[in-house]
């Protein structure tokens, strides 16, 4: 029998598979290896809702890191339009992923300390 749980859970699969197809881009922008564009794309939808349920928890704690996102995302997009002209190296994209999310996170995490520091270290 279907039920309207069941309806539910495959609506949630549906979307899961739309946004990994949505991240073939982001992955072109990485590589053009078909294996790790296929590999990439499946562990995505496995690992998708997880992430996203991780993401929402972490923006409510850091409150720039949706700006360190943004700025990923617009990293990525400037770098696949530059692709015909000039090749950015694999380990400079992950090095400036790293330090935009990593910045996003520091300032988040300093902002947060100076506001409320027993928000950090709480009394017991």
């Amino acid at each position: 029998m279907i039920t309207p749980l069941f309806l539910a859970l495959v609506l949630v699969e549906i979307s899961d598979v739309i946004f990994a197809v949505d991240s073939i881009p982001a992955i072109f922008a990485i590589t053009s290896d078909p294996f790790i564009v296929l590999t990439s794309n499946l562990f995505a939808i496995l690992g998708l809702r997880a992430m996203y349920f991780l993401l929402a928890d972490v923006a409510d704690r850091f409150a720039y890191i949706k700006y360190g996102l943004a700025l990923v995302l617009i990293f990525i997009g400037g770098k696949m339009l530059l692709i015909d002209f000039y090749k950015i190296p694999v380990s400079w994209s992950l090095l400036v992923v790293a330090i935009l999310i990593g910045g996003s996170v520091m300032v988040s995490w300093m902002k947060t300390r100076r506001e409320d520091p027993a928000r950090i270290h709480p009394k017991e």
